[in-house]
């Protein structure tokens, strides 16, 4: 009986997928809108994709349930005396062949079924309820990975549990990108590892190393792992010359003159010929950990968390492609700057970028450093020149705004604009994910009367003397011999 259920069902969707292709191909019994028959059926096959990206997800977690269930009843049902591996490899074999995909495919897919039913369980039921995808299922696994169990839920709970606080127009991770939501689960995890960033950084600068792979048509592939401060700069340096390159007499793309720039520069340790522009980065530093008094990672700016000491080492060593930004002590994000002007300062642009982070449209990648500030409600139409009035859309996306139906929505000092479609669809904008600063737990180095009255975070504090000034006074003031 079950084996005929199963045939059953997979005859359903078989009859299923059948009905919407050809609502898809505007074959239907029925039109989408009889009074407008051709935006209509553009309306229906948009909400054919969304409920499509729903069973995707759904249908992701039944691989993952069936496949981890097979694993386990074959375990349980194998010879005593089969060896261990020879076991997971006959496994892995099974369903690379059932499912037609390499042994590599196969064991990744196991391992990803196996954490999602052992020790995400709030992941596996969002798969299962089609809010994320497999994409974002795998992200969560891969950062969970190396988590002890706690840190793992922690991690779940605070993208997934309903109860997490979170700003009402912030997007959920299943409405982002699956790239988008790792460079966020990376953060929390970078910010909320058992083990300090800075041992971690360590470790990570002894596997540093230069990669070099042939490939096909005359072709090779150069990779550096590097400190990712410096990975940061050389990759912003390299599309701020190559983007000042461009031009109606320049062929190239942005990606053919970064490459060709990268090789120029190997190999003959020069520049380009022209003038430099800076590559400048913004490394925002909470105040006690630029001080010493904490160990919080940074946030560098196209990258994510760093450790404290390199960012200390940044500031404190007049590397002048950086910027340091200091935050608010009580929740983490920068002040708002005012203008009453046309034009946007450097400050303005430089709090955009840190407000936004990447370019708001939805799904977009492209760096800040590359985006243009823009007014969302326009000059002539009575709009200010405030950062809540601002955002600063890629230049791709810039000309979208104003060449097309898509429109941003409004944005406030602390949220970035949102989008709307041609058709009316609204879609939310990814928010920073800033959180309030760590505070020293020395006795004595930071006083606060607001924090002793109401128990929550200080509006200021006080920080003793620098050893300088201490030596100092204790010159100034020392007893007479």
């Amino acid at each position: 009986m079950a084996k005929a259920a199963v045939v059953k069902a997979f005859e359903d969707i078989t009859a299923a997928l059948a009905v919407l292709n050809a609502e898809a191909g505007g074959c239907g019994s029925e039109l989408f809108s009889a009074a407008d028959p051709l935006a209509g059926l553009a309306d229906g096959c948009l909400d054919i994709l969304a409920g499509a990206a729903g069973v995707q997800a759904r249908i992701a977690g039944l691989v993952a349930n069936a496949a981890g269930t097979y694993a386990n009843t074959a375990r349980a049902a194998a010879p005593s005396d089969m060896p261990a591996q020879a076991l997971e490899m006959a496994i892995a074999a099974e369903i690379s062949s059932v499912m037609a995909i390499g042994d590599r495919a196969a064991g990744a897919l196991l391992a990803r079924s196996h954490a999602l039913a052992t020790s995400l369980p709030r992941t596996f039921a969002a798969l299962h309820n089609g809010t994320v995808s497999w994409q974002h299922a795998t992200v969560m696994v891969d950062e969970a990975a190396t988590l002890d169990p706690a840190g793992a839920a922690a991690l779940e709970a605070h993208f997934l549990d309903p109860d997490t606080p979170r700003p009402a127009t912030a997007a959920p991770i299943g409405e982002m990108p699956a790239y988008r939501f790792r460079a966020k689960a990376r953060t929390w995890r970078e910010r909320h590892h058992a083990d300090s960033i800075e041992k971690r950084h360590a470790r990570g600068m002894a596997d540093r190393r230069v990669e070099y792979r042939p490939d096909q048509d005359g072709m090779a592939w150069l990779a550096a792992y590097l400190p990712a401060h410096q990975a940061t700069a050389i990759w912003n340096r390299l599309t701020a010359i190559s983007r000042g390159m461009q031009g109606p007499d320049e062929a190239r793309t942005l990606t053919q003159l970064r490459t060709d720039l990268y090789a120029k520069w190997l190999l003959a340790s020069g520049g380009s010929g022209t003038a430099s522009p800076r590559a400048e980065v913004l490394v925002t530093v909470p105040v006690f950990s630029l001080l010493g008094l904490t160990g919080e990672p940074a946030m560098l700016d196209g990258y994510g968390p760093i450790p404290a000491s390199m960012a200390r080492d940044l500031v404190a060593g007049g590397a002048n492609s950086f910027y340091r930004v200091l935050v608010d002590p009580r929740d983490g994000a920068p002040l708002e700057i005012g203008r009453t002007s046309y034009r946007v300062s450097k400050a303005m642009r430089n709090w955009l970028r840190l407000r936004d982070g990447k370019c708001p449209f939805p799904g977009c990648s492209n760096h800040s450093m590359d985006n243009e500030a823009d007014h969302l409600l326009a000059w002539h139409n009575g709009g200010t020149t405030g950062v809540s009035n601002l955002g600063q859309p890629c230049p791709k996306h810039h000309k979208l705004r104003h060449t097309s139906g898509w429109k941003p929505t409004p944005a406030t000092k602390d949220e970035p604009p949102g989008w709307t479609s041609p058709t009316g669809r609204h879609y939310k904008s990814e928010h920073q994910d800033w959180e309030p600063p760590h505070w020293p737990q020395q006795s004595g180095s930071v006083t606060s009367e607001s924090e002793a009255v109401t128990g929550g975070p200080p509006d200021y504090a006080y920080i003793g003397l620098s050893p300088g000034e201490e030596a100092l006074e204790r010159f100034l003031h020392a007893p007479p011999a």
